[in-house]
């Protein structure tokens, strides 16, 4: 199978490719435009080899996607490319609306134009796999779980924007037949993430010896779920998942901010002791918009 990568090398991008450069003799097609967050040494340990082909690109430039589609044919594509950070998006929402909403868009109609040249044979196989967020599905409680039932209800620009393209994947598989799958996924973490996020950003400051930034008073819960487990999962709903379908993967693994952060520094204070505990650096401080 040839799949066409989109965000390839951002966090969970580089974290896929890599899965699927060692479990698979899938060929890739990475198409990513290496903004802040993205770095191509998350993929510096894959073989550079036939199977795998980096397009420095952006899914908002209609020719360059169009042309990939062409010049590539996949067979399948996995749609990471977004902007992801909700405290970017509460300073400036255009760039999560541009990317996460209009590239979808560029995305979904380059891919059923080639949807529409395949033959009988290969439409069945083809799919488009859109790699979501929970965050679409609002707020969890201190109890109970996100369902692929649950209600959307985005409370920031970010996840606002990723619900619109999830509402975008979902529109071109009801109104033109693409055999699109649509994925939502928990807290990711692991190597290779930007520091802006909770788990990075805690460890460095923790090493700096600097303040641990905790919004209001940390009661906020999130499930979490390690990169690779994600990686993991989004190969099988690729081979697996039905058309049409959409697919939560979490890890069982929700926790407080308070309770993630108290535990890293439990860990800091075993592996980096210093004169004082780590919990010691936790600052409480005021609540994001939402």
């Amino acid at each position: 199978m040839k799949i066409l990568v989109t965000g390839g090398c951002g966090f969970i991008g580089s974290a896929l490719i890599r899965h699927l450069m060692a479990h698979s003799a899938h060929e890739i097609i990475n198409l990513d435009a290496l903004t802040y967050a993205a770095t191509e040494d998350a993929l510096a340990e894959i073989p550079r080899n036939e199977r795998y082909q980096f397009v420095h690109g952006d899914i908002r430039d209609v020719q360059t996607v169009e042309k990939l589609f062409v010049e590539h044919a996949p067979d399948a594509v996995m749609h990471l490319a977004a902007e992801s950070h909700v405290d970017r998006s509460i300073d400036d929402a255009r760039p999560f609306v541009e990317t996460n909403v209009l590239g979808t868009q560029v995305m979904l109609d380059a891919a059923l134009h080639h949807y529409r040249r395949l033959s009988a044979r290969e439409r069945k196989t083809f799919r488009f796999h859109h790699i979501s967020t929970d965050e679409v599905f609002g707020s969890l409680g201190p109890t109970g779980h996100f369902t692929e039932e649950t209600p959307y209800a985005p409370r920031s620009p970010y996840a606002a924007s990723k619900a619109a393209s999830d509402h975008l994947v979902r529109a071109w598989h009801h109104t033109h037949g693409m055999p699109t799958i649509i994925s939502n996924c928990s807290n990711n973490y692991g190597p290779f993430q930007f520091p802006e996020k909770l788990i990075p950003l805690m460890i460095l400051n923790a090493v700096d010896q600097q303040p641990l930034p905790v919004y209001g008073a940390g009661d906020n819960v999130r499930d979490w779920l390690h990169v690779e487990d994600h990686a993991r999962a989004l190969h099988r709903v690729l081979e697996k998942g039905e058309p049409g379908a959409d697919y939560n993967v979490g890890g069982d693994g929700e926790r407080t901010n308070l309770e993630v952060v108290e535990a890293i520094c439990r860990i800091m204070d075993e592996r980096r002791p210093v004169h004082a505990p780590h919990r010691d650096l936790i600052r409480f401080v005021t609540d994001r918009p939402g």
